[in-house]
């Protein structure tokens, strides 16, 4: 389970290595079809105790062999073109094969930074130039037709990804959803899964896509679709019991509201329910040492 935007802006390659091509395409790269696609381990330490660890690293196998180094980048760092240096120049001389590099940010800023060559050497003669491969919102596309996010959706999840920060992130997540609808449940569960977690439970794309499940994929099994449903529930839960006590004419203070509708335990809730249909103050609803229903 990825746990981060971060996380899933780059092992959605590791789980859909495929996806490369889309993006390469969307770069207007030359990228030729691989026969065949392996995940490399990620460490890129060496004996001395100075730890290098690539995000996420691929091996291209075929007419043109490459190798594929995917970072996520979501702020400007100073020091990160030196790392990056390392980790191609590591991965040429380890495995022989052209390495690439490949950004992946959420803001326009962030990917323009990351993808300024810059010279390694002196001022009069750069030994070598970083220049990586950035993908982000200023140049990925905007996939908002349910058919086409049908036809790659690892790639229309990434764009979801990038441009979660965006307006257009709204068409992006609805065409999504759609395309969702008419695909096996196996092959949902992770795409839901790496679009929630890119997209991070903050952020107003975060919300909306957990609606979209719970609406437009509500068949599905996913933890997330379950954790939704079970938020919904709670929700209502929590406003039936103030509504109550609304009705019944029992005040309840701000700190009250919020304890009830932050609640999401649904046994506790349903507790608070049955106290709420007699009690005659807040305190009696919400008292920890009120009576509980039998083995609680």
């Amino acid at each position: 389970m990825v746990n981060s935007s971060h996380e899933a802006m780059h092992r959605i390659f590791q789980e859909y290595p495929g996806l490369f091509t889309g993006v390469s395409k969307a770069l207007g790269l030359p990228f030729i079809q691989p026969t065949s696609v392996t995940v490399l381990p990620t460490d890129l330490t060496e004996i001395q105790p100075v730890e290098r660890r690539v995000d996420t690293l691929l091996r291209f196998d075929g007419e043109e062999p490459v190798l594929l180094a995917v970072e996520a980048q979501s702020a400007k760092d100073p020091n990160k073109p030196a790392s990056w240096a390392y980790y191609l120049s590591f991965l040429h001389t380890k495995y022989k094969t052209p390495p690439l590099l490949l950004v992946v940010c959420q803001d326009r800023a962030t990917a323009e930074w990351a993808a300024q060559p810059v010279p390694i050497g002196p001022r009069w003669w750069a030994a070598l130039t970083l220049h990586p491969l950035v993908a982000g919102p200023h140049n990925m596309p905007v996939i908002n037709d349910p058919d086409e996010a049908r036809a790659d959706l690892a790639l229309a999840t990434l764009s979801a990804i990038t441009h979660a920060k965006e307006p257009a992130v709204d068409g992006i997540l609805k065409a999504l959803s759609t395309a969702l609808q008419d695909v096996p449940e196996a092959v949902a569960d992770p795409i839901i899964e790496f679009t929630a977690q890119g997209l991070g439970v903050n952020r107003r794309a975060g919300e909306l896509w957990r609606n979209l499940v719970a609406v437009d994929l509500s068949f599905y099994k996913s933890y997330l679709s379950e954790e939704i449903r079970d938020e919904g529930r709670a929700q209502a839960k929590a406003e039936g019991i103030l509504h109550l006590l609304d009705r019944r004419g029992v005040e309840v203070s701000d700190a009250d509201r919020e304890r009830v509708t932050s609640c999401d335990d649904l046994d506790v809730l349903d507790l608070w329910f049955d106290r709420a249909i007699t009690a005659t103050s807040a305190e009696q609803v919400l008292s920890e040492t009120a009576d509980r229903p039998t083995g609680e």
